[in-house]
């Protein structure tokens, strides 16, 4: 199949393009920099003419990972943030409406607000949610868009709700994951603030990009899936497994009950995934950490 990955360069996106290609694909990639890299066209996609120049040729798969990630990030960057995500998926899906092509969406688990209950796809269809922040208002708007397109256009595509990934490839800014933050902040002995009432469903990284490869091997336009870990924890049990990991004492560390613009609870069903894309958790949370910690170390040069 000849797959075009946008945001290609990113934690998530440059991993899969390597699981893609190592299932002999044809693999194109779309991102914002500057590459010198094969089959690379630079493009911004909140600018349609860009858009339009990346779609000069055919693709049979598009994989849309590009956004302004994260709830601070889309905060301070409201408005990178809302040109990126809702302008440049809707000129995304103009083209789609156009080529015709096939699409795997990335969403986020942010979508479901703060439900008290098992995450299912389902539920924001059969619930009132309130999203908490910006970031997850556009993922939510972007999925509105995309069920627009197909009952307007019958465009195909699939959605894809990501949970907590995390693992090497994810460099370290205030915007990037807790893990990421923690183990930075834990290696460089830096303050960082644990929040004790909220919970997760962590995925490292190489179960998540595996997972999100089966699409193409099982498309089913119009579904939607959750991918996500199973060891269902709290933030402390992040920072402890950190600590302990490195033989670190937490005297650097802040507790407090709740940061009131995130979701308190991520608790997801994988039925769906587990079923239609074989998904499987092959790296726990502890070992997860550990990975990524050495790659950290690695990257920034700090020794034992």
């Amino acid at each position: 199949m000849k797959i075009l990955v946008i945001g290609g360069l990113g934690t998530v996106g440059k991993p899969l393009v390597e699981e893609l290609k190592n299932r002999n694909h044809e693999v194109w990639i779309a991102d914002k920099n500057h590459s010198s890299i094969d089959q690379y066209i630079r493009c911004d996609i909140s600018e349609y003419r860009q858009v339009e120049r990346l779609f000069e040729q055919n693709f049979d798969f598009v994989y849309h990972l590009a956004a302004e990630f994260g709830r601070i990030n889309g905060e301070t960057f409201y408005e990178n943030l809302w040109k990126t995500n809702a302008i440049g998926t809707k000129n995304i899906l103009r083209m789609q409406e156009k080529k015709k092509f096939k699409m795997i969406f990335t969403s986020s688990s942010e979508i479901y607000g703060n439900s008290k209950m098992i995450m299912h796809e389902d539920v924001p269809m059969q619930h009132t949610i309130r999203q908490l922040n910006d970031y997850a208002i556009s993922k939510w708007v972007n999925e509105l868009q995309i069920m627009n397109s197909m009952d307007v256009f019958d465009t195909k595509t699939v959605r894809l709700r990501l949970f907590n990934i995390y693992g090497p490839g994810e460099y370290y800014s205030k915007y990037r994951s807790v893990i990421c933050q923690f183990i930075y902040k834990a290696l460089h002995s830096l303050p960082y603030t644990i929040y004790l009432k909220h919970h997760r469903s962590s995925l490292y990284i190489d179960d998540a990009v595996r997972t999100m490869a089966n699409v193409v091997d099982n498309f089913k336009s119009g579904e939607v899936y959750n991918i996500s870990g199973e060891e269902y924890h709290d933030i402390k049990t992040v920072s402890d497994t950190i600590l302990n990991l490195l033989g670190k004492q937490d005297d650097a560390v802040t507790y407090m009950d709740i940061d009131r613009h995130n979701t308190l609870d991520k608790r997801a069903s994988n039925d769906k995934a587990k079923k239609d894309l074989e998904h499987e958790i092959t790296v726990d949370l502890k070992e997860g950490i550990k990975r990524t910690i050495d790659w950290q170390k690695e990257v920034y040069k700090i020794g034992d």
